[in-house]
């Protein structure tokens, strides 16, 4: 994970955002938002969501969240939104929920669930599955999105040389990860904002809106893609810092 625990933002009283990614994808995928939030002075964390499954994935994100002194800010890309809905039920110092082009599930459900819901993902025509050999002798069925298909699925409006570096970079999610679902759900006690990418073929848009009213989330709509975080870093953060302030204090 990325830290930056001296920010300035520490000595103001702003709170610590805690990044975490989705699949096919990594920390660095919130590089220009970070480095935004960090010129108004907020302290960061990115997470290595390790994307093996929900309450593993919950429990080591939790675990950062302990660690850190005063108020977080969770923000949440992708599959990352359900793993804070599950890892930040119950955490004192979690003061707002911020979903970034993400799911937010209810108790039982799942990714996989909530995709099946609304038509308009391309995901399930782009993933591909790859069984890996694990130290202890299972198999573990990994999924990634198509080299040649993920500019067009994943990412249409970053540039397409960037495009290209994350498509290879893009970090691998088993499959219990997408299968698997909540036992908890934090923004039913903590309030949360919701980003809402219009250009979305990852997570369809209309989910979006159903999981963000359903939710009473604060939201906006960004005409984007499903990485819109890395397209548009301004305005992600500019809702971090809306979010930030709305529970201050």
């Amino acid at each position: 994970m990325t830290a930056a625990p001296d920010s300035p933002g520490q000595k103001a009283g702003l709170p610590t955002v805690v990044f975490v990614h989705g699949a096919f994808a990594d920390s660095s995928s919130w590089n220009g938002v970070i480095a935004n939030l960090k010129r108004r002075g907020y302290p960061a964390m990115a997470v290595a969501n390790p994307l093996r499954d929900v309450q593993q994935d919950a429990a080591y994100v939790r675990s950062v969240v302990d660690s850190i002194e005063g108020p977080v800010v969770m923000v949440a890309h992708s599959y990352g939104g359900i793993v804070i809905t599950e890892a930040a039920d119950g955490a004192a110092n979690v003061k707002a929920l911020v979903y970034v082009a993400s799911v937010s599930p209810d108790v039982g459900e799942s990714v996989l669930d909530l995709i099946s819901k609304y038509p308009g993902s391309e995901l399930g025509t782009s993933i591909k599955m790859v069984p890996f050999r694990l130290p202890d002798g299972s198999t573990s069925m990994e999924q990634y999105i198509e080299t040649d298909k993920f500019p067009a699925v994943f990412a249409a409006d970053v540039d397409p040389d960037l495009a290209a570096l994350m498509a290879v970079t893009q970090r691998p999610a088993a499959q219990s990860a997408q299968t698997g679902s909540v036992t908890k759900t934090a923004w039913k006690s903590i309030p949360s904002w919701t980003l809402i990418s219009k250009q979305d073929k990852g997570i369809p848009p209309d989910l979006q809106r159903f999981m963000a009213d359903r939710a009473g989330s604060t939201t906006i709509e960004v005409d984007g893609s499903h990485a819109v975080a890395v397209s548009q870093p301004g305005q992600v953060a500019d809702l971090i810092d809306t979010a930030a302030r709305a529970t201050a204090g």
